[in-house]
């Protein structure tokens, strides 16, 4: 396989991808696709998950997920072997192409305001230490919000490899004021390239905000990665017709990681959460050959008992007659290729 190509001092501009509606603005929010989306208002979003999360600890509703042993001299060594590594949460280590990069990465004790003081704790470890990854030329992020953009994270990744950050519309200016220069915003339908992968900013069905004055200020999206083989990443998402839509603009694609938690309860968690069955319609829509179940196992941030997702997910996808080799659940830390 051909080495990597050199990854410039200064990216170039983005690039237009046929087959998307950019992000609308309704006054300074940014919108949804759908024009029947409907969310909770921000005040009982933030009571149940404030005051929710202390029931939500109980010992009998989480458990740490046992780990896997990753092999970090493996993952430093590779070079030409696409390899996925699930972290915890949303976060994923992705290797293509020669190309190191992960998707929202948080390697928090808990997530939420002030710095963790409020919010939820992390009941299962990351299953690599930050100290073990390899250099990562790029990261991801779908949007803002704390457990999927965590501020002493992205400080670390920034001081120990400055790799490039590509985030959504308005997170640009986010990263700057914490002294991180090294990124690239996009709306959805623009692409850059990175050492020869085409990163493709998509649609997801969300929000976004880190505070109740700044909700929708930020854009939120998913991401395709698409280099010799195809990588799709999900952020956080309800389900609607973008699944489809960026698997005919851009499928089929070879793995898809799509959340499988946080989908109750359901009147709050259904238009910005997918459920499992969902999850599984997703990677039908999105042709993709392979999923990956992620967001969950993690962080006790909604009402499902922590192993419920992937026993409905394995459910689903057998009532659906699929692969159950297409349908991955990994241990934290596991290395699988693809």
């Amino acid at each position: 396989m051909a080495s990597p190509q050199p990854i410039p001092a200064t990216p170039p501009g983005p690039a237009v991808v046929a087959g998307f509606t950019p992000a609308a603005h309704a006054g300074s929010v940014f919108r949804n696709l759908d024009p029947e989306y409907r969310r909770a208002s921000p005040w009982t979003r933030a009571r149940l998950f404030v005051v929710g999360a202390t029931w939500l600890a109980s010992e009998h509703r989480v458990a740490r997920l046992a780990l896997a042993t990753p092999d970090p001299q493996a993952l430093r060594n590779n070079s030409s072997r696409a390899t996925v590594t699930w972290i915890g949460h949303s976060t994923v280590l992705v290797q293509l192409d020669g190309l190191n990069f992960l998707t929202d990465p948080t390697w928090a004790d808990r997530t939420g305001p002030f710095n963790g003081l409020v919010g939820v704790g992390r009941y299962t470890p990351p299953g690599i230490a930050f100290d073990d990854l390899p250099p990562i030329d790029f990261v991801l992020i779908s949007h803002d919000h704390y457990d999927h953009l965590d501020e002493a994270t992205v400080r670390r990744l920034a001081r120990a490899f400055n790799p490039r950050f590509v985030v959504p519309l308005g997170l640009k200016a986010w990263l700057e004021d914490r002294g991180i220069t090294n990124a690239v915003e996009l709306n959805w339908g623009e692409s850059v390239t990175i050492g020869g992968l085409e990163i493709v900013c998509t649609p997801a069905q969300h929000g976004s905000g880190r505070t109740l004055l700044d909700q929708g200020r930020r854009l939120w999206s998913s991401w395709a990665v698409l280099g010799s083989r195809r990588f799709y990443f999900a952020g956080d998402t309800g389900y609607y017709r973008h699944f489809k839509e960026i698997g005919d603009a851009l499928g089929p694609f070879d793995l898809a990681a799509l959340p499988i938690g946080s989908y109750t309860p359901r009147v709050i968690a259904r238009p910005v959460h997918i459920s499992p069955e969902e999850a599984v319609q997703a990677l039908l829509d999105l042709r993709a050959a392979r999923m990956l179940g992620i967001h969950w196992g993690t962080f006790a941030l909604a009402r499902e008992p922590y192993d419920e997702p992937p026993t409905r997910l394995a459910a689903e996808a057998a009532r659906r007659e699929l692969d159950p080799h297409a349908v991955w659940i990994l241990k934290p830390g596991d290395i699988r290729g693809w």
